[in-house]
């Protein structure tokens, strides 16, 4: 977890915080057909895919060292936290995150700037942290930059129905003041800028790195799986607007497809970064090692 991966000026390195067999294929994928998953089997598994038709999913933040400053990109799932509806995460209480982040050589202290690609319960988990009984920025000295409409949809939704996630991993971080609401096409400086990918989320966003051009790039949940890359039609169940999510994918696809970014996918099982190159009608990964 602590190798860096060099591109240009910035150095990426990966925090994990699990990674393994997920959720059904099938179930995660609602239009997937089992002949089009058996027509596929052969290069998914097993990096991607387990015996028993369980995605593999990585769930990782990224940090990010540029000329200016040290980046995180995402924050996982998180400890302490009430997740009923995923026993994995339920209350969870361990040091693999903090354990990656030191490996990195890295203190909460050393973050300045937190990227939220969107505001979903396993990207904003290690926003905060419990201490003496109350949810507290993880990273003290950073600023929180979360696109507005982002932010003020999940708030909308929150006030018709109390989203836990919500309430314990974004809100605590406005109320300390870390918060920083920036539009979905804002440039942070002349190495970080964010690109709208709107659809699995309203104003979901990727984040680019790189002083000319884009060097890498973290899509977030724009995609998760290679499957996607194959088919960037194929949406799943995850998505607010699938139709769209649909369109941003292959567009992300498109822009990206043989050239020198690197995509830094949130959920790829490990190595998790790679180029993207054209298959077909579609496309696929082709992975780098740091």
């Amino acid at each position: 977890m602590n190798n860096v991966l060099t591109v240009g000026d910035i150095g990426i390195q990966r925090i994990i915080e699990i990674e393994g067999p997920f959720l059904p294929t099938l179930d995660i994928f609602p239009t997937l057909s089992m002949e089009l998953l058996d027509e596929n089997r052969g290069w998914l598994a097993p990096r991607s895919l387990a015996q028993d038709d369980r995605l593999v999913f990585c769930f990782q933040s990224y940090v990010v060292r540029t000329p200016h400053h040290t980046v995180l990109v995402d924050t996982c799932i998180g400890n302490d936290k009430a997740r009923p509806a995923r026993p994995q995460w339920n209350l969870k209480r361990d040091e693999t995150f903090m354990r990656g982040l030191a490996a990195a050589g890295l203190s909460v202290d050393d973050i300045d700037f937190v990227m939220c690609t969107h505001l979903h319960v396993d990207h904003v988990g290690w926003n905060t942290r419990l201490q003496d009984g109350r949810w507290t920025p993880t990273f003290p000295k950073a600023r929180y930059l979360i696109s507005k409409g982002e932010f003020d949809f999940w708030a909308g939704e929150h006030a018709k129905t109390p989203l836990p996630h919500f309430g314990d991993s974004a809100l605590p971080v406005v109320e300390a003041g870390r918060a920083e609401w920036v539009r979905d096409d804002h440039a942070l400086d002349d190495h970080v800028r964010l690109l709208p990918s709107p659809g699995h989320t309203p104003h979901h966003v990727a984040v680019c790195f790189g002083r000319n051009g884009d060097d890498a790039v973290m899509p977030g949940d724009l995609i998760h799986s290679p499957l996607q890359a194959r088919y960037p039609e194929l949406s799943p169940r995850f998505d607010v607007d699938g139709n769209t999510a649909a369109k941003t994918r292959r567009s992300f696809l498109e822009r990206y497809c043989d050239t020198r970014a690197l995509c830094c996918m949130a959920h790829f099982p490990s190595p998790s970064i790679g180029r993207i190159t054209r298959w077909d009608d579609g496309f696929r990964c082709d992975y780098v090692e740091a």
